[in-house]
């Protein structure tokens, strides 16, 4: 039940969403006579945000200061032991895939590409994929077989692939993930996931007992430099806003639900990760 209730209420607090709210809200008052200065008002609201939101640098600096919590760690840092290279999923597109009948990625497709790159480096190292479906409606379409495939043809061999479909949140990525590895004491395991995505992702498999390598990948922004750069189009902005926006809120909601154990989680001062 909180998990349908989460991404419904997330629809709702979508930044683009809002802003879409409240120009349509505005309009619909000011269509009458009683309510015509508030409505306009809060359309008037609404497209200063839209404005601000799709075409300001806001969306990069809330990017930036998510990909700049964990640093990439030097290759020569993961030594010559890697026990495994764990894939979060979310760039693969699940009901596309089954209707083509040949997997289909999306803009986050580096979690895959750097993984096999990783598995390459490390022969011996596991190489697990973990991801389900966040569909609310259904039971979705899982593409978990697809990904196994493509590995296989990238030359990962079969037996060292681990498969976890049946998560719905970065929550379950790590609980349901710890569940099957069991991972030991000392064990090395990397974490490929979106940078932006990496602290609540670190978050979650912390608490789970799972501590990993950060490998974050997927960057959106060159670094500080698009602090200064505005957006060529709203659609490109909005994107951003929301997917940093997705990020904050929920990093707040893991910690309030005990799914972390920091609201802003960060590399170990000891580890360096």
């Amino acid at each position: 039940m909180f998990y349908a209730l989460s991404k419904v209420g997330f629809f709702f607090i979508q930044p683009s969403n809002i802003c879409l709210l409240l120009i349509v809200t505005g309009l619909v008052l000011a269509r009458g006579e009683r309510w015509r200065r508030l409505g306009g008002r809060l359309a008037g609201f609404g497209i200063a945000i839209l404005l601000i939101a799709g075409l300001s640098p806001l969306g990069n600096a809330l990017i930036l200061l998510l990909e700049e919590r964990f640093p990439r760690p030097p290759l020569a840092d993961l030594g010559g032991i890697v026990d495994g290279i764990i894939i979060l999923g979310g760039f693969e597109e699940g009901r596309v895939t089954k209707s083509r009948q040949t997997l289909s990625l999306n803009e986050a497709a580096e979690r895959l590409t750097e993984a096999v790159s990783l598995a390459r480096r490390f022969p011996a190292a596991k190489v697990i994929f973990t991801g389900g479906t966040g569909t609310i409606l259904g039971k979705g379409d899982v593409a978990a077989d697809e990904v196994r495939a493509f590995l296989i043809d990238a030359g990962v061999v079969r037996e060292r692939i681990v498969l976890e479909d049946a998560s719905r949140n970065t929550r379950e990525n790590a609980t349901l993930t710890h569940a099957i590895l069991e991972p030991r004491a000392n064990s090395r395991w990397v974490l490929v996931t979106s940078a932006f995505h990496m602290p609540r992702s670190i978050g979650a498999f912390r608490q789970a007992g799972f501590e990993c390598v950060p490998w974050p990948v997927d960057y959106r922004t060159v670094g500080t430099a698009d602090l200064l750069k505005f957006s060529d189009s709203l659609d490109h902005g909005l994107r951003r806003i929301d997917v940093a926006a997705k990020e904050y809120v929920g990093l707040v909601i893991y910690r309030w639900r005990g799914w972390t154990d920091s609201l802003w989680p960060g590399p170990h001062p000891t580890l360096g990760r």
